[in-house]
């Protein structure tokens, strides 16, 4: 509940922030907000669009913060969406043989595990070599990008204008048309639900929190912290597979060159503004949604432009980084209060 009540104080700042830019430009900040409502909900398409918009959102965040609780900095999930996105379109055009239903689920494995494969490569760098994880998923990044652009450009070419695979044969329903809503959403709804009851209730996630909080307690208490950090950054990058899965499948019917770009990025702003809670990412994966989607409504409506929302998505960062360097700061005089007193006695 605390944490809870941190957010929406962010949030509210934030939004006032950005109503004071709105007023600098000349505009009225309640009918450009009212505008972004509008935008994201006011209609079938337009809550359609904003649904679409948080599923992967929803996966990327909950990736990045399930890293984040085995003290892993995983920016490498974009490059696990592109590359889940590129082995479920591969599977689903090429495996026919298969029944459509199982199929599906082939697709699904395939993605995750290619996903989980490739976060592989920094958990176990950090973990043995002590290699930043940072730089290494960063890099990783562009790699992944490379790979899926050559593939859609070259080998799984549809020959068409834009770079692009042929359609997949197996597609998940889509609702609300026109939107791109789709029964990815529920698929992530639940599996979203499955990680926070791992993480709360299993062995599994009870060993991830502890290698999160103290590795050497781990240790300590009997648990190898590196083979648990190593099975997280998996786990982690699995979820964006999954994600890359539900693009393909859900949205667009095909693997679109740079489909997922920015995606990583938004998953990993999600999750650090409720400071990597899993329970609260869904709530801010929506807001965040939300607040893409209306953006366009708010700029044909209002002279405001969309690029306010990346104003307003800046300052919640600030707001957040300032308040963890507070935190910070009172720790520290507690430390040396304490040092003062053993020195008094």
């Amino acid at each position: 509940m605390k944490n809870l009540r941190k957010v929406l104080l962010t949030l509210g700042l934030a939004l006032g922030i950005g109503a004071i830019i709105i007023l600098c430009i000349g505009e009225n900040p309640i009918d450009a907000y009212i505008a972004l409502f509008n935008g994201a909900f006011s209609s079938k398409r337009a809550f359609g669009t904003t649904l679409a918009s948080f599923t992967p959102l929803l996966l990327t965040a909950i990736a990045f913060a399930v890293a984040a609780k085995a003290g892993a900095f995983n920016v490498g999930v974009e490059g696990e969406v592109f590359l889940g996105g590129i082995v479920a379109a591969y599977i689903g055009i090429h495996w026919t043989f298969l029944p459509k239903p199982l199929l599906l689920v082939v697709c699904f494995l395939g993605a995750a595990i290619v996903g989980a494969a490739w976060a592989y490569i920094p958990g176990m760098l950090k973990a043995y070599f002590n290699v930043n994880e940072v730089c290494v998923t960063i890099l990783m990044n562009s790699v992944a990008l490379f790979i899926t652009s050559y593939l859609v450009s070259g080998p799984m070419s549809a020959g068409v204008a834009n770079a692009q695979s042929d359609p997949v044969t197996v597609t998940l329903p889509q609702f609300m048309k026109p939107s791109s809503a789709n029964a990815g959403l529920f698929i992530a709804i639940v599996f979203v639900l499955g990680i926070v009851w791992m993480l709360q209730k299993t062995k599994f996630g009870y060993q991830i929190r502890t290698v999160g909080l103290n590795p050497k307690h781990a240790e300590y208490v009997g648990i190898n912290p590196k083979r648990i950090f190593i099975k997280t950054m998996m786990l982690s990058g699995a979820i964006g597979g999954i994600a890359g899965c539900i693009e393909v499948l859900g949205v667009h019917g095909y693997f679109l060159n740079n489909f997922a770009t920015g995606l990583g990025t938004n998953g990993m702003l999600a999750s650090l503004i409720v400071k990597n809670n899993v329970v609260l990412a869904p709530f801010m994966s929506f807001f965040l949604a939300a607040l893409k989607s209306g953006a366009m409504g708010m700029q044909q409506n209002t002279g405001v432009p969309k690029s306010i929302i990346d104003t307003i998505s800046a300052v919640f960062i600030i707001i957040a980084t300032m308040e963890l360097l507070f935190q910070f700061r009172k720790n520290g005089k507690k430390q040396r209060s304490r040092k003062d007193k053993g020195a008094n006695l």
